[in-house]
């Protein structure tokens, strides 16, 4: 199923996001635009960009709920279909973002929390002050958001069983920190393959440098999308 693939788009320059673009959307269900590019580029860029493509915009909004609820409001011409925030902003930051994105109707932007950043292990938040590990912290966060409205949420493909039995199949689950078999970890550090990360229940899987760094792009797509198909 390639609706599940999402292809990250991790790039500054237009012309090459635009060409990126062109070259993956067939083989993937939506394009990952994130905060580098957007904020290069701002609103215009982000239209260049997407060419009608279905688009994650993965901006991990952070800030007091009033300032975050404006910034979901702004974002609403564009369409995304998903928008990131962090949970860590607490639950009425969350609540305020949801209730922004509720105002575009049937065709507004799903809202996904971000529990642990897939760069941080144990040690990492533990350096942060947080103790008890990562799927602790990711399992309170996630808590937090889904009662304050989110949507869904972005973690690690090590934490999709727990969030599963813990709620269920209703929350969408993003997941990046993929690397195919053999694939270079990058700044990586809770990582699955795609085929793993599927298996485990992932709605979405992103993938980034594999696919962009990849002699072909689109061939590098085109054969994560049939091996999770």
């Amino acid at each position: 199923m390639t609706g599940r693939l999402i292809a990250a788009i991790d790039t500054p320059e237009l012309p090459r996001a635009q060409a990126l673009v062109r070259a993956l959307a067939p083989h993937c269900g939506m394009v990952k635009l994130g905060l580098e590019f957007f904020l290069r580029h701002g609103p215009q860029g982000y239209v260049a960009a997407a060419q009608g493509a279905d688009v994650f915009l993965d901006l991990k909004l952070y800030d007091i709920p009033n300032t975050v609820a404006g910034a979901v409001r702004s974002l609403l011409p564009l369409a995304p279909r998903l928008v990131t925030i962090h949970a860590g902003g607490g639950a009425k930051m969350v609540a305020a973002a949801a209730e922004a994105a509720a105002q575009a109707g049937a065709a507004r932007p799903k809202i996904l929390a971000v529990t642990v950043l897939t760069s941080f292990d144990g040690a990492g938040l533990a350096e942060t002050g947080v103790a008890g590990g990562t799927a602790q912290q990711v399992l309170r966060l996630a808590r937090l958001a889904l009662a304050a409205g989110a949507d869904g949420l972005v973690c690690s493909a090590h934490e999709i069983s727990i969030l599963r039995d813990a709620f269920g199949e209703k929350p969408l689950l993003v997941v990046p920190g993929i690397r195919p078999a053999g694939a270079a970890l990058g700044d990586q550090a809770r990582v699955m393959t795609p085929e793993q990360a599927v298996a485990a229940g992932a709605d979405y899987i992103v993938v980034g440098r594999p696919i962009t760094n990849a002699e072909n792009p689109a061939m590098a797509a085109r054969a994560i999308a049939e091996a999770i198909s």
